[in-house]
């Protein structure tokens, strides 16, 4: 019996050792893995409200920016760095009136969220994203990643937000 649990022991410190000290995740090619996200993360539409965002202009779009549990505790807990594990997601829809409310309160007032645009990711891990601030970023339209040039603009615009670990939405109790 001591044998067996000695050599568990050993083969999950060899597996734990081989992990810490294992090259960057690698395409088929032997290419290293981009430094976005190539997968929507999952259940992120069980994530928790943050704060919601206008953007006028060329966009107009509404948003939603939510967290999973490790996000929303660093958020209320006004942690930062963010931990390795945050995920914050930023759902956009076009904004567009109410005409159904908008009937009821006799003007154009009400707006709300039309068709979807895209969605955004967050997700921090500071050694797989470590040249980006620790953080990987993904865009996704019609369910398909942004490509590698269009994503290349994510972590130049993100650095302006540095004092506040790169993420530039607040939480709103």
């Amino acid at each position: 019996m001591k044998h067996i649990t000695f050599s568990l022991v050993a083969a999950t410190i060899t597996t734990g050792l081989a992990a810490l000290i294992a090259p960057a995740p690698q395409h088929a090619s032997g290419d290293p893995a981009p430094a976005f996200l190539t997968e929507i993360p999952h259940g992120y539409r069980d994530f928790k409200w943050i704060s919601s965002a206008h953007e006028a202009g060329n966009l107009n779009s509404i948003g939603a920016v939510l967290a999973n549990d490790v996000a929303f505790k660093a958020y209320r807990d006004g942690k930062l760095p963010f931990p390795d594990g945050t995920i914050i997601a930023a759902l956009h829809y076009r904004y567009v009136p109410s005409d159904e409310n908008n009937k009821v309160f006799g003007q154009a007032q009400s707006f709300v969220p039309g068709a979807p645009t895209n969605i955004q990711f967050m997700v921090k891990d500071s050694v797989k994203y470590a040249a980006t601030g620790g953080w990987g970023f993904g865009h996704f339209a019609n369910g398909k990643p942004g490509n590698e040039a269009f994503m290349q603009s994510c972590f130049p615009c993100h650095q302006k937000a540095q004092s506040t670990d790169f993420v530039f939405t607040h939480y709103t109790p």
